[in-house]
């Protein structure tokens, strides 16, 4: 098969496509024929030997987190799925494997693709529509008729984290994003924008109960005086001492620092099929790449202006 390999860390042009053996599935997985993934900022630190000490030196590598696809195969434990289903996954194994034509996916974390979605607008959604889920909804623990203020809300997991908290029943929803976003922004369902290139949010004047900072460039100190005094606090910089500041924030009243870790579900995955087919989620697409235009797909995704999700075509389909 065709897939995206690194044979040592470096720049984009580590990416080369090769000729690679198929992957042999394990009893509880699927071999699924990938149409579909996309780029996320782990792949390209991973490709960049940011992670090293996780991901090792085993190469080649095949990176690659989101996929959607057609099941072709089953392991003899599968009991949900059968072959021909459409699905649809962030994959659980440790640098992934989804940038190939094959991929060996557990039926724990795989499911049903939307009806309603392409399989490039599907592919975009799993890392980063379960993290917006889950920041918002597990760490951010939302409520109904809160504020909710979302940093970076016009990049991949912030135009889903947008709608997730209006589906959640967020009262009002302030998207911070450059000005030319900001209707992009709007139509998601934001009720207020801020353009960071003309105001800091910080020094505003409303308070939030939850602040999700996508991008990771503000600090808990920094929003302390726009939080509410039982606010939420949700980064996804999952640095060694973020946790020690949630840690020691959970022992103490006041506002709360939470880390939004992402554990693949199929349970949170069916949720948002759920949204997505009743019209209340979409995905927000950027540039759609070739398998073999990977490395310019992850050129683009290190400038961190990508608007919604880059995505990768990888094998024909209907």
């Amino acid at each position: 098969m065709r897939a995206a390999v690194i044979y040592s860390y470096g720049t984009p042009d580590v990416l080369q496509v090769a000729e690679v053996a198929a992957p042999e599935i394990k009893p509880d997985q699927l071999l699924v024929k990938v149409f579909a993934s996309s780029v996320n900022p782990i792949e390209w630190k991973m490709r960049k030997g940011m992670l090293k000490l996780l991901t090792g030196s085993d190469f080649p590598m095949i990176l690659g987190f989101d996929v959607s696809g057609e099941v072709m195969a089953t392991g003899n434990q599968v009991t949900r799925f059968k072959s021909g289903d459409r699905v649809y996954a962030r994959m659980d194994q440790l640098t992934g494997g989804a940038y190939a034509q094959y991929a060996a996916v557990s039926e724990k974390v795989a499911a049903l693709k939307p009806t309603n979605m392409t399989h490039e607008q599907a592919a975009a959604v799993p890392l980063a529509g379960m993290t917006a889920l889950q920041a918002l909804r597990d760490e951010g623990q939302i409520q109904a008729g809160q504020k909710v203020l979302i940093n970076g809300a016009s990049g991949g997991v912030g135009t889903y984290a947008v709608q997730i908290a209006k589906v959640l029943g967020a009262a009002e929803v302030t998207g911070v994003c450059s000005g030319k976003n900001s209707e992009l922004v709007r139509r998601l369902g934001a009720d207020r924008v801020i353009d960071y290139t003309q105001a800091d949010f910080t020094k505003g004047d409303t308070r939030y109960d939850i602040v999700f900072d996508v991008v990771g460039d503000r600090s808990l100190s920094d929003c302390k005086s726009v939080l509410q005094p039982q606010g939420i606090y949700v980064t996804t910089q999952p640095y060694p001492g973020n946790y020690l500041k949630s840690f020691l924030s959970a022992l103490l009243p006041g506002q709360k620092y939470r880390v939004i870790l992402l554990k693949s579900k199929r349970e949170d995955l069916d949720y948002l099929t759920q949204q997505i087919e009743s019209g209340k989620i979409e995905s927000v697409i950027d540039q759609t790449y070739s398998l073999e235009q990977i490395a310019k797909a992850h050129t683009h995704g290190e400038t961190e202006h990508t608007i919604g999700k880059n995505v990768i075509s990888i094998t024909d389909h209907e």
